[in-house]
């Protein structure tokens, strides 16, 4: 039997585990939910719950594959949200959620400390309350034990650790803590002293694909696995549906939106500066010597707002898209989306206005913000070169043959969890087993499908 390769992806709404064989065949799945502990205004989660999440979604999937040697382990993750060890390699702190509203104040005196265009050519990112810098001080002002702390690890390199392996700091999740000097690749040192904390919080910087030791006891089935911190979760899922090379877009649509654009070389400040005047940051990819410009919006949520307020469950869906692409695209009422805010507010809907010509209107307004978001991201980086869309909204009829009207050709591969499978390819770089990330295996087509 061939090895096998086991992609874990700790998700904002789940932690999903996938075993590929070295085709890159999907062979078995598994899932837990993300143990967030929400209040009004907060998210939380217990860093070893969090652990234990991933742990139990790989354990489903193994469990479910045809057995075999798992020969490499990756895990990639949202970003932003991580957690702080003391001395002895233990959290201080609950990890804040990436899309914790808390950090608007601590944004605002980062941009006077440190200067607003400085941090945004320096880091490549906005000056906004989603940033690991601004919840890093929030939590050095509010938890005074934290300012002890030896090192931050992304979520991805946290499970990487908590299953045996070596303290990393990817490139990739990196980017997107406002903590990175993005041209150096080192840490950007007046942000960490900003946010109470020294120049060596961050581990030493490897790309996605870097081994990182290999798996111990708390993963028993894997044990000896090489292990990997895959990357940005939006990035990885792109490796997953063969979105490497400079050019590709991955339209990725899940809760969040978002649209990644491979570049290269590397942005200059300049260019920088001008697309996240647009709302989208640049980082590091986790194929070498490319970046990526990321576009996010709310697209999921708010869709998922409008189909709340009009009462449908997911029995209705199939009846609600069917009535939404008889209809005709100019015949749908004015319905504004807000795809921008983390501030939420009920969705208001016309009055007297058939359910499914509502849902068109959702759809195109969900379809226009992206629109607008590729014009942006091409006005600094040039035309794409190919168009992929995945994500459990691309699953949704209405919204994938929008996105084919109004944004052109595009490609919707039969990848069942594009994150794990990236995931698991990278773990293959990491074995050896793969050169590169730029020498994957194609994803293979199913029975009945034409290539």
């Amino acid at each position: 039997m061939s090895e096998l390769l086991l992609g874990i992806d700790v998700g904002t709404s789940a932690c999903k585990a996938a075993v590929v064989d070295a085709a890159g065949a999907e062979l078995a799945h598994g899932q837990a939910p993300t143990p967030w502990v929400r209040s009004e205004n907060t998210a939380e989660v217990d860093p070893g719950a969090l652990l234990q999440a991933a742990i139990d979604a790989a354990r489903g999937a193994i469990a479910d594959g045809p057995g075999g040697r798992i020969a490499a382990i990756g895990v990639t993750s949202m970003a932003e949200t991580g957690v702080l060890l003391d001395g002895a390699g233990r959290p201080l702190a609950p990890a804040i959620a990436w899309y914790d509203p808390r950090g608007a104040a601590e944004a605002q005196a980062l941009a006077e400390a440190i200067g607003r265009r400085r941090f945004v050519r320096t880091t490549g990112l906005g000056v906004l309350e989603l940033c690991t810098a601004q919840k890093l001080r929030l939590l050095a002002d509010r938890r005074p034990e934290t300012r002890g702390a030896r090192r931050w690890l992304n979520v991805a390199e946290w499970v990487v650790r908590g299953l045996g392996g070596d303290e990393v700091t990817e490139l990739s999740l990196a980017s997107r803590t406002g903590l990175l000097d993005l041209a150096a690749q080192a840490a950007f040192a007046d942000v960490l002293e900003w946010a109470g904390f020294g120049p060596d919080l961050l581990a030493d910087r490897v790309l996605a694909g870097t081994p990182a030791g290999t798996a111990g006891d708390a993963l028993p089935d894997a044990r000896g696995a090489v292990l990997t911190v895959a990357g940005h979760d939006h990035l990885v899922a792109g490796v997953g549906v063969g979105v490497v090379a400079p050019g590709d877009v991955l339209d990725s649509c899940g809760t969040a939106e978002a649209l990644v654009r491979v570049v290269a070389p590397p942005l200059g400040p300049d260019a920088i500066e001008a697309a996240v005047a647009g709302d989208v940051s640049v980082g590091w990819h986790v194929a070498a010597d490319r970046q990526a410009l990321l576009g996010g919006l709310w697209s999921g949520l708010a869709l998922r707002e409008v189909l709340d307020a009009l009462g449908a469950g997911e029995a209705g869906r199939p009846e609600l898209d069917a009535g939404a692409l008889a209809t005709a695209p100019g015949d749908v009422p004015a319905l504004e989306l807000d795809l921008r805010s983390l501030e939420r507010r009920p969705v208001t809907l016309p009055g007297d206005v058939a359910p499914e010509r509502i849902w068109r209107a959702a759809v195109e307004a969900a379809v226009t913000g992206a629109e607008s978001e590729l014009a942006h991201i091409e006005s600094v980086a040039g035309p794409r070169r190919r168009l992929v869309v995945t994500g459990g909204w691309a699953r949704d009829e209405a919204f994938l043959a929008a996105k084919a009207a109004r944004l052109g050709p595009l490609e919707h591969p039969p990848v069942v969890e594009a994150g794990c499978r990236g995931a698991a390819l990278l773990a293959g770089v990491a074995a050896g087993i793969f050169a590169s990330a730029d020498a994957l295996p194609p994803i293979p087509v199913p029975a009945g499908r034409s290539a």
